[in-house]
This record gives structure tokens, C-alpha cells and sequence, in this order.
């Protein structure tokens, strides 16, 4: 026979012995705790099987401790829900190496993965806890479901693969909206609620720090508010340390999550050993902000991932989380020494996941703190915080003006004293003048700083160019094969289509000629294209003068097609060219140029480049650090 959820929702602890209905409170007046295992009778009756009496944990301890203070746990589950993305494949090294960049920056909790899922996972934890987190304090976490419907814990492989994996911390997830219960997982919400303590008292009797993600919870809350509580209150019952209240489907207010944390919070109050967390998904672009109101609402844990990864538009973004607690708010997530290691946490998995970091992200992008407009940069010269929500090196973050033709005098200014340049006001403007009209032209200076910096440079009065460019030839051809036809006309053999149309086949040659130290000299070089011609015949006569430029490398290379304005239609289109170079340290500078022939727009990237790199490095390296 089955009951109801409401009779299971009545189960009390027993007292010593096995077999006992369950009258009396679960929680007893002294802090000891009772695992029940609980069957329905044929007539109803409502009977447990109680374990050994034990005692709070003193992880348990602890976290109620940190409950009282000003602290909110962080717990990291990139390399699982962050791993949901869809773009993002990781091997085990790269969850090893994204758990030590945790491990290092100090949150709380790392979540591996679901280690009966696959077995890549399972190796994970060994690993991680053997190499990774030995002497560190972050704690490993295995994620896994409740048992199965009509099973036992000791029959459930994913169960037994949560405790197998030796994982210092549990989180089981289960359902919290009825009809999810009813429907996905085809079972009695009765059933539900025996999964969900037997599961919990399964890993407390064995010593294991437990969390209940409740899935579906917010939903679940708005259709059923008597049934999704007593999903936290029988896992509260059950010695649950954190119950995790989920926004899978990423639609709640922050209103509605606050005011729904806050009640859970009250709901709870009979078990204050049980911390409540919170899980939101970014569905409608509120996963940071619901995070900050479920604080507010009493959560002292939050649930997330670095760069907001995650399934569909992702999981409330660590970083911002942090950010928004930590610097706004005031509660401590990670330790204080750490904070300015943020920027360098977000990069480093945007690296190994093999994402591009928005420039825009909060508190970390590169452009987060970056100020174009000649207005915005004039005032922070003058007071920072005027348009700076905060100091970006707090967070290890940057403030940097951008050169375009919406600036003033003020970023040139601004880019002058970063070169260690002293300009007066009629040079800033002569500089400002000359960018404007190039960009007019379809030069576009923001992500260009090299070229920036080399306007402003060759403007000091004791600058020498190290080169001039005389002139430059670039040639094109194909080395095609041909056959005389039977009429003697020449034609392509069909045979030989792919050898015409091959890169073998293709020849391009550049020469130049340049005045270094006064003297002229010409140079000439093939290479794959003719920007690349190009590149190898400025080297070859460069590089025998400045030995520095041997480490200077062509990174990457960008073309933009420029339409010409309403007022110029008929003319030809400009194409824009960006140019990225680096050196053997890892460090990156970016020139451009613009024209109605792509050959000479490449060239003038090139040149401001490898001039770039004549100024600013050295046979022992260069100074040059990101000058984009």
C-alpha cells in the first residue's frame, strides 16, 4: 500500500531501537540526529528502520559557524553544468587544470562531475583529490541523482558511484515540482519524498557531507508550495547539510527569488543545522542578480560557474557573483588576498575551454573598465571614480582610455603618459586630428593601440623613425600548367585543374625598398600570400639592423570590407586591416590600416608592427603588454 506525501511529511525520529513507529521529532532537543528508513505497512501504518544515533558533523559545525558571519560559501560546478554548453568538450586534463585554478583562488566547494555517468569522471576524482586539492581547502563534490524510484540505495549504481568516488561532499538532485514527479519521473510523490531522505541518510550514516539540489524549486514553489517545502523539510529530517534551491528553467524575478529564500529560511528554522543555497540559470539574463537576492534573502551559498558557462545561455557567472558579494555587498566569498586573482581565474578557463572572453563581462573584460568617449576620459583624468563603478585592480583589472574619433584631447593624453610621453595641447590635437580623418577613411583605432601609440610616438621631438619606407612592389601570378590544343589555342588540362588551383602552383614576391641610418637598401622575399611577402621582405632588411624583431611574430590577421558612406556612394569600398603580433613572452600588440587596396592597407599594419617592436623590444624580450 502507499501513502501520501502528508503522512510521510508526519515521520518522526524513533527512538534506539529498529522497527519503532516514528512518533517522536526527527530533531531531538539535543543535537543528535536519527536516520530513518521508512516502508508503509499494509494497513498504512507508517514504520522506520532507525540507525545509530551520531552526532553533527564537524563540517556541519563549521557551516553553521560561517551561516552566522558575513560569509557565503561558493560552490564552483563548471566542470559539469559548465560543461553542458554547447561549444565546450572537456578532456580530464583540462578539468584537472580548471580545478587547480579554483583550488588556488580559494572557493569553497568544486563540484567534478556526475561519476556515474562516465568513466572519464570517475578517474577525475582520484586524481583531483590525490594531486589537486592535497593541502588545499576547497572540497571536492560528487554530483549525482536520489535513488531510483522503487529501488534501494544498495541497489543504485549512481549511488554506490557517489560513494565510490571517495568525494568528501555529496550533492544528490531531486525533484521539487509535482509534476515533474508525476510526469518526468513517473512515480508517487510519496516515492519522491522516500528517495529523497533515504538517499541523504544513505551518505549521513557514512560520515559524508550532503546538499539537496531541489530542481525545479521556484516552479515548484508557485504550483505546490505545501509539496515543495516538504521536499527541504523531509531532507532536513533526513541531516542534509545545504538545500540548494534551483532556477533550472532560468525564468524566477529576484523579487520572487528573494521572498521565496527568505520564507524557505523561516520554513527551516526547526533545523537550524541546514544552510539554504541557491542554483539559477541565465534564461533571462537575471542568474547573478536572483544569486544576490537569494543572499538577501538568507542563502549563505551560491551555486555557479566561471564566465557563466552552462546548458542553454548558461549558469549564474561566479566571477560577477563574487564580484557583487564580495565587493559590493560586503560578505566574504573567497579570500581577501585572492580577489585580485579574478581576472586571471576567468581568462585562464576561457583558455582551457577554448571560449573568447566577452570584453564586455563585468568586472574582468577588457573592456570593462575601458573609456572612449572625450568626455568620460577627461573626467577620470581628473577623478577616476566618476566613471569607474570601482578600482579595477581590485579585482585585477585595468582602466584604459581608447583612441577613436569620438575622443578628445584626453585620450591621447591619457596614451601619451602610458608611453611615458610628455605631449602639450596643440600636439594631443594635431594627433586627434590626424586619427580622425584616418578613421574617416575606415581605419578603426580601439583595438588598435599599437598604431595608436606609434602616432603619438613619432610625434616626439626626439623620435627617429628606425626606417622609411622608399617604395614596395608586390607580385601575384600562378604558375598554371598549359597544353596546346589541337587548333593551337593554349588551354588549362583538365588533369591539371588541381595543380593550378593548388597553393604549390601560387607565387608571390615582394620587394622593398627602405632608407635605414640614411642609406638605402632593397630587399626582396616570396612568401604564402603577399602580405606574407611582404612580412619576410621588411625582415629580411630589417632584422640585420635590429636583431630584436627575430622574436617578433605575425600573430593573426584581420580584413574588414568598409562600405563607403551615403555621401560617397559610387566610390570604392575601403578595406580595413588588423594585425595582430607577439613575441616569444607571450605578449601582444595590435596595428591597423585602411585603403581601397588591401595590399597597401596590410603594409601600413605591418609597418606600425614591426615598428612597434623595433621601439619596444629588446633582444631580451619586449615591453609591449597587450596593446590593443
Amino acid at each position: 500500500m502507499e501513502a501520501s506525501w502528508h503522512e510521510l511529511a508526519a515521520l518522526g525520529g524513533g527512538g534506539g531501537h529498529r522497527h519503532q513507529q516514528c512518533q517522536r521529532p526527527l530533531i531531538a532537543a539535543t543535537p543528535i540526529f536519527f536516520v530513518p528508513r521508512c516502508h508503509v505497512q499494509r494497513n498504512l501504518r507508517i514504520v522506520c528502520s532507525v540507525s545509530e544515533s551520531f552526532s553533527p558533523s564537524t563540517a556541519t559545525a563549521l557551516q553553521s559557524k560561517k551561516a552566522l558571519s558575513n560569509s557565503v560559501s561558493i560552490y564552483d560546478t563548471t566542470l559539469r553544468d559548465g560543461a553542458q554548453m554547447v561549444g565546450i568538450s572537456l578532456t580530464l586534463n583540462d578539468k584537472l587544470k580548471i580545478a587547480k585554478a579554483l583550488a588556488d583562488i580559494g572557493v569553497d566547494y568544486i563540484e567534478g562531475g556526475w561519476p556515474g555517468s562516465n568513466p572519464k569522471d570517475a578517474e577525475f576524482f582520484k586524481l583531483c583529490k590525490d594531486n589537486i586539492l592535497k593541502g588545499q581547502s576547497s572540497k571536492l563534490a560528487a554530483f549525482g541523482s536520489t535513488r531510483r524510484k522503487n529501488s534501494t540505495c544498495e541497489e543504485d549504481t549512481n549511488v554506490q558511484a557517489l560513494l565510490f568516488s571517495e568525494a568528501e561532499v555529496i550533492t544528490v538532485v531531486a525533484k521539487a515540482w509535482d509534476v515533474q514527479v508525476t510526469r518526468v519521473l513517473e512515480t508517487t510523490l510519496a516515492e519522491n519524498l522516500r528517495m529523497v531522505a533515504e538517499t541523504i541518510s544513505y551518505f549521513k550514516v557514512r560520515s559524508k557531507e550532503v546538499m539537496l539540489d531541489a530542481e525545479h524549486f521556484f516552479d515548484g514553489f508557485t504550483a505546490n508550495r505545501a509539496y515543495s517545502l516538504e521536499c527541504l523539510k523531509i531532507a532536513a529530517k533526513a541531516g542534509v547539510d545545504v538545500v540548494v534551491l534551483c532556477d533550472t528553467n532560468g525564468g524566477s524575478m529576484p523579487w520572487t527569488v528573494e521572498e521565496v529564500t527568505r520564507t524557505v529560511k523561516e520554513e527551516l528554522m526547526p533545523w537550524p543545522h541546514v544552510r539554504i543555497g541557491v542554483h539559477t540559470h541565465n534564461d533571462t539574463e537575471l542568474a547573478v542578480a536572483n544569486s544576490l537576492a537569494a543572499v538577501r534573502g538568507g542563502a549563505s551559498l551560491v551555486q555557479g560557474c566561471v564566465n557563466g558557462y552552462g546548458e542553454r545561455t548558461g549558469n549564474a557567472n561566479l566571477i560577477s557573483v563574487i564580484g557583487g558579494l564580495q565587493v559590493k555587498m560586503g560578505f566574504t566569498c573567497i579570500p581577501p588576498e585572492s580577489l585580485a586573482n579574478l581576472s586571471k581565474l576567468a581568462s585562464t578557463v576561457a583558455d582551457v575551454t577554448k571560449q573568447t572572453m566577452s570584453p564586455t563581462q563585468p568586472y574582468v573584460g577588457s573592456a570593462a573598465f575601458a573609456h572612449k568617449g572625450g568626455i568620460h576620459v577627461a573626467a577620470i583624468r581628473r577623478m577616476p571614480e566618476s566613471y569607474n563603478h570601482m578600482d579595477p585592480t581590485v579585482v585585477g583589472n585595468a582602466m584604459r582610455s581608447v583612441v577613436s574619433e569620438l575622443s578628445g584631447k584626453g585620450n591621447i593624453l591619457d596614451k601619451a603618459e602610458k608611453a611615458g610621453l610628455v605631449l602639450d595641447n596643440d600636439v594631443a590635437g594635431s594627433v586627434l586630428a590626424h586619427i580622425k580623418q584616418m578613421e574617416r577613411e575606415g581605419c578603426a583605432f580601439e583595438n588598435a593601440g599599437a598604431s595608436v601609440d606609434m602616432l603619438i610616438v613619432r610625434k616626439g621631438k626626439r623620435y627617429q623613425q628606425p626606417f622609411q619606407v622608399l617604395e614596395f612592389t608586390v607580385l601575384s601570378s600562378n604558375r598554371g600548367v598549359h597544353s596546346i590544343s589541337s587548333n593551337g589555342n593554349s588551354q588549362i588540362q583538365q588533369d591539371n585543374w588541381l595543380a593550378w588551383c593548388g597553393s604549390d602552383s601560387q607565387v608571390n614576391q615582394a620587394m622593398v625598398k627602405l632608407s635605414v641610418d640614411g642609406k638605402s637598401q632593397v630587399s626582396a622575399a616570396e612568401g604564402i600570400g603577399p602580405v606574407d611577402a611582404l612580412s619576410h621582405a621588411l625582415r629580411s632588411a630589417l632584422e640585420k639592423h635590429y636583431p630584436q624583431l627575430e622574436q617578433v611574430e605575425l600573430a593573426d590577421y584581420h580584413v574588414h570590407l568598409v562600405e563607403p558612406s551615403t555621401a560617397h556612394k559610387g566610390t570604392l569600398s575601403t578595406t580595413r586591416v588588423t594585425v595582430d603580433f607577439t613575441d616569444a613572452s607571450g605578449n601582444k600588440w595590435t596595428t591597423v590600416g585602411a585603403h581601397t587596396s588591401i595590399v597597401e592597407a596590410s603594409f601600413r599594419a605591418l609597418v606600425d608592427g614591426l615598428e612597434f617592436g623595433i621601439v619596444n623590444c629588446s633582444e631580451d624580450g619586449c615591453s609591449a603588454v597587450h596593446k590593443k
